[in-house]
Parts: structure tokens; C-alpha cells; sequence
């Protein structure tokens, strides 16, 4: 696997998502986009507009979260942060993100973030809410001063996506199988990373019923119609990678072979080969399939390490080929994928370095 230069990591350590040594120029560069983006306010993705007298003030509305040009990717991004911090002592911007952080991460800012939620309870179901969670158990994680600070003055934010979580996104009737933010899949993912990070139990056993209800009789999911639009996630793979979390590994091998039933197919080929970003021009849908050949490469490869034989070999060499699609266009100085494009990077590299437990 070729990867940038800046990013001179280990092939199997990549693949496996256990990265944990990264030199200056990679976390230089692994930073530099998130800690630019948090602070840009504009521009932004406003959403509907009510009325003529209607505005977006990014600012006002998300005094912690303006930047990155949405809510959630300024959460992710700050989670990528502090994330850099916990796992690489002694990271080149350490000052700068510290200090960009505690700029925005205050009380009066956080109870601003609690008001705009109780007026918009729906606001970024369930993506920006996983990504919030996932923060929260990031924070969770890190035996540091800052961090306690840090978590501490969140707490009250967290405490609302995690109760609207449960009442609001876990009692859905029906999981939204799409590539895009709505995905069920990838926020269940995040859910039960958070509630197993902090032990929250009743969280957990509530994320994987759901999961069981959403996808449990699934079968012959359909590959060959991956990527359906402006796809950044894998449903198949997406899907496939929270039932491995949620269902004993007898289960699990026996729901596989009748969810994925047979990739090497000539129906199926495509789906093992990553998309080429560049077919449909540049630009947003250009990036978003950039981000899809990065979470197809980490889902590939969590899948990989459930099975055995060819299928295992395939999934594996397929994991990698996405892997290095995904990274060769991960850099970009284009607004539209570097608001968030790093965090797929570090999340894809580091996914596995912690084991989930409180």
C-alpha cells in the first residue's frame, strides 16, 4: 500500500486500524485542516430557510460547533483534535489545539449549543449525534486534565444528544440505509462505542436491540447498486461492521454468509474495487467518494478479520486497494473535503487502538 508522504505508516498497522506512531510531518498534517476548519464559520451549511427574514449566524446558533461548515464535521473534527492528543505524546500543534479549543469550549458556549437543541430536536439525527457521543468517549478516555476540563463543560450537551438518543433515534420503527448522514448503521457504531467507553449499560443494551430489530434478518444485501449518489459510507459495509459488534461470532458468520452472498460474482466485482473519485469531476460529490474509499477500506477490513480462507484474502486485498485510493485523495485543499476529510484519515488509521472498554 502507497500512502502520502506525510503519512509513512505501517501496511498491516493501517489496515487493522492500529496506527500508534506517527511522525511530526503526519500529525502536522493530520491537524492542520481540522484546526483551521473548526474556526471558519463561512461557508456554512444553513439549512432551510423559514423566512425572509431568515439567516444563518453559525456563530450564534453553534457557539462551540460553527465551523467546518456544518455542525457535525466541526464535532468530528474536534473530536480528530483531541484524538491526535491522547494518542501521540508530544504532537507538534499541541498549543495551537489546546488553545483553539479552550477558545470555544466554555460554559456560556456549551449552554448556547443546549438551547439551539432544545428549539431543534432533530438537528443532526443521528450523525452529528453519534459523531457528539463519540467525542464525549474520547474525552472519556484520556487520563488528562484537559480532558476532565474538557468533558466537564461539555456534559450537559452530551447529556441531551445522549437522552435524545435514546428516546428520539433508538425507538425509530425502521433504520435508514443510505451512504449519506442519515445512515443508521454507522450511528448505532458510535452509540455503542460511547455507551461501552462510559459504561452506560442501558445505552448499550438499547443500541444493540435496535441493531437486532433494524437488521437482523437481512439478507443479500445489495452490493452491485453501492455507491448510490453522494455516498461517503458503504450501507452493506456499514451494516455489516455494527452486527459484528452486536451478535456472538457463530451469529455473526452465519448472518454474513446470507447477508454477503457471494462478492466474487460478476454482479459483485465493482463493490471490491474503490470508486474513482475523479470520474464525476471534482468537487463535493468528487470527496465524498474520497471518504466512501476510506470507510469502505476499514469496513472491508473489519469484515476480513471475521472470516477465513479466500473469502478473508479477498476482503483483505480489497480493504488495501480502498485504503490507498482513499488516502491518495484525502489531502485535498479544497474547502469541500478538507472540512472533514482528516478525520476519516485518522479514524481509518486508529479505529482499533483502543479496546472499548470503560
Amino acid at each position: 500500500m502507497e500512502t502520502p508522504d506525510e503519512l509513512d505508516v505501517d501496511v498491516a498497522a493501517a489496515l487493522a486500524g492500529t496506527v500508534t506512531d506517527l511522525g511530526e510531518d503526519a500529525l502536522r498534517r493530520l491537524a492542520h485542516h481540522p484546526l483551521d476548519s473548526v474556526g471558519q464559520a463561512y461557508p456554512h451549511h444553513g439549512g432551510a430557510v423559514d423566512g425572509p427574514d431568515d439567516t444563518v449566524r453559525p456563530r450564534e446558533d453553534h457557539p462551540v460547533f460553527f465551523g467546518c461548515y456544518d455542525w457535525h464535521s466541526a464535532v468530528h473534527s474536534h473530536w480528530a483534535l483531541v484524538r491526535q492528543l491522547r494518542l501521540f505524546d508530544g504532537h507538534p500543534d499541541e498549543d495551537a489545539i489546546v488553545d483553539s479549543i479552550d477558545a470555544r469550549l466554555t460554559p456560556e458556549n456549551v449552554a448556547g449549543e443546549v438551547a439551539y437543541f432544545e428549539e431543534h430536536p432533530a438537528f443532526e439525527k443521528p450523525y452529528g449525534w453519534a459523531w457528539l457521543l463519540r467525542f464525549a468517549a474520547e474525552l472519556h478516555r484520556w487520563d488528562d486534565p484537559r480532558a476532565d476540563r474538557w468533558a466537564d463543560t461539555l456534559a450537559p450537551l452530551v447529556g441531551r444528544i445522549r437522552d435524545l438518543t435514546a428516546e428520539a433515534f433508538l425507538t425509530d420503527s425502521r433504520p435508514f440505509r443510505v451512504g449519506t448522514h442519515g445512515n443508521s448503521a454507522f450511528a448505532l457504531s458510535a452509540v455503542l462505542d460511547y455507551a461501552e467507553v462510559v459504561g452506560d449499560d442501558d445505552l448499550a443494551a438499547d443500541a444493540a436491540e435496535t441493531a437486532r430489530r433494524f437488521y437482523a434478518d437481512d439478507i443479500d444485501a445489495p452490493v452491485a447498486y453501492e455507491p448510490l449518489g453522494w455516498d461517503f459510507l458503504s450501507p452493506t459495509l456499514a451494516e455489516a461492521n455494527l452486527m459484528q459488534r452486536v451478535l456472538e461470532a457463530a451469529e455473526y458468520a452465519a448472518w454474513l454468509d446470507g447477508f454477503l452472498l457471494d462478492l466474487t460474482a460478476a454482479r459483485n466485482e465493482a463493490f471490491l474495487d474503490p470508486v474513482d473519485a475523479g470520474a464525476d469531476g471534482e468537487g463535493g460529490l468528487a470527496l465524498h467518494l474520497v471518504g466512501l474509499n476510506l470507510s469502505k477500506a476499514w469496513g472491508l477490513a473489519e469484515v476480513a478479520d471475521a472470516v477465513d480462507g479466500e473469502t478473508a484474502t479477498l476482503l483483505e486485498a480489497s480493504a488495501e486497494r480502498h485504503f490507498d485510493a482513499g488516502l491518495g485523495g484525502a489531502f485535498t485543499d479544497d474547502y469541500a473535503g478538507a472540512h472533514w476529510l482528516s478525520s476519516f484519515v485518522l479514524y481509518a488509521l486508529t479505529r482499533n487502538v483502543d479496546d472499548g472498554a470503560a
